[in-house]
């Protein structure tokens, strides 16, 4: 068997997606994207694409070790998601020609089923209760939601008051036997961090993420030594060798992506690597079908797995839904906020190529939003 053609859709709301075709008639599907710049990754995976045409789909590790280190210049955002997709893709290939799920190819389901969380918003208290509450109703156990909107370089009273007001709401609204998570979103300067997250301590969060920008790396250990609320970190991480120091730091939750972190091929040596700090992943994938796919995959053969991100629903996603793009929902359907285990080959997830075709390029590429303070400096989003 051998790779003939690689093609790459870009389709609403802001995802990328490739195909890797083979002689056989078999195809994998992959999701190579870095949210907002998908134009660029698209061009990286063409020109990766180069080292897969002729070759066999199944020498999955020779090709992850020629597409990161086949350049002089390796690493980074834009090129470990090209990278992560293509992995995708052939992993997915290698489960269909052998008949199984990726997660046997990997050693086999070490669970049934994966907890799931949810976005509820988080820029209101009253509608961040009413928004968790339908999420209750709906069977789910646990829901993340931002800390806050722009944050001020050092907080005021009134910022410190919001972020806890609304994890007080969240608290109420889900009583003590669910779980919420606060996402930071790098938002927060290392002073602000320091200052909330023990006020946030009385509402006993899942975990705080991203308190710190991921240049910021060095100074999370001293982060956590502070924090009386567990830490999370990673979906800006895109190796081992990056995310061994925010685990050195003490970091309670590791929150790879499969989208940017080079795949299935280095997210199982990550998780692997997570182990040995007795760290559990929650990986990060507020993004697409394929994503989501390989993310259970690498859930279902991880003993060190803790919930999966999911974006079914979240509340920025406009003008399409992960569902629109796949020919049976019935592997994304939630039962009582679980996922269960996908049982057919390859990422197990069957993609509508037609719905995928004929979206592809119909919008401009999705752009984050710039973020200014009140003196018109930039601000994180």
């Amino acid at each position: 068997m051998k790779i003939t053609r690689v093609e790459t859709f870009s389709v609403p709301p802001r995802w990328l997606l490739c195909r890797v075709e083979t002689d056989e008639g078999l195809v994998g599907w992959g999701e190579p994207v870095v949210e907002g710049r998908a134009a660029t990754v698209r061009t990286a995976v063409h020109e990766l694409a180069e080292l897969l045409v002729g070759k066999d789909p199944l020498r999955i590790e020779d090709h992850w070790q020629l597409m990161t280190k086949g350049s002089f210049y390796r690493g980074g955002p834009v090129l470990s998601s090209a990278v992560a997709g293509l992995d995708q893709a052939l992993w997915d290939l290698a489960g269909k020609a052998l008949g199984v799920p990726v997660h046997v190819l990997l050693g086999g389901p070490v669970r049934e089923r994966v907890r799931a969380y949810c976005w509820v918003g988080g820029d209101e208290p009253g509608e961040v209760a009413d928004a968790i509450r339908a999420q209750v109703e709906a069977g789910f156990t646990a829901v993340k939601m931002n800390a806050s909107g722009r944050m001020n370089r050092l907080a005021t009273v009134t910022d410190l008051n919001l972020v806890v007001g609304r994890a007080e709401a969240a608290r109420e609204a889900l009583g003590p036997d669910r779980d919420f998570a606060v996402d930071f979103h790098g938002r927060f300067a290392l002073a602000n961090a320091r200052k909330v997250l023990p006020l946030l301590a009385p509402t006993n969060p899942l975990f705080a993420e991203e308190p710190l920008l991921p240049e910021y790396t060095p100074l999370l250990g001293g982060l956590v030594s502070a924090s009386p609320v567990p830490l999370a970190t990673g979906e800006r991480l895109y190796s081992r060798t990056e995310v061994l120091p925010a685990l050195q730091a003490g970091i309670a939750v590791l929150q790879p992506d499969l989208s940017h972190a080079g795949g299935i091929s280095e997210v199982r040596r990550i998780a692997a690597l997570a182990e040995t700090f007795d760290v559990p992943l929650a990986p990060h994938c507020p993004l697409g079908p394929v994503a989501l796919a390989a993310s259970l995959q690498i859930a279902f053969a991880t003993p060190n797995f803790l919930i999966q991100e999911q974006s079914i629903g979240i509340h920025y996603h406009t003008g399409a839904e992960l569902l629109d793009y796949v020919v049976d929902r019935e592997v994304f359907r939630f039962h009582e906020g679980h996922f269960r285990r996908p049982t057919g080959p390859g990422l197990g997830v069957e993609v509508d190529e037609r719905a995928v075709r004929q979206a592809d390029g119909r919008e401009p590429d999705w752009r984050g939003p710039i973020w200014r303070h009140p003196d018109g400096s930039f601000a994180e989003w």
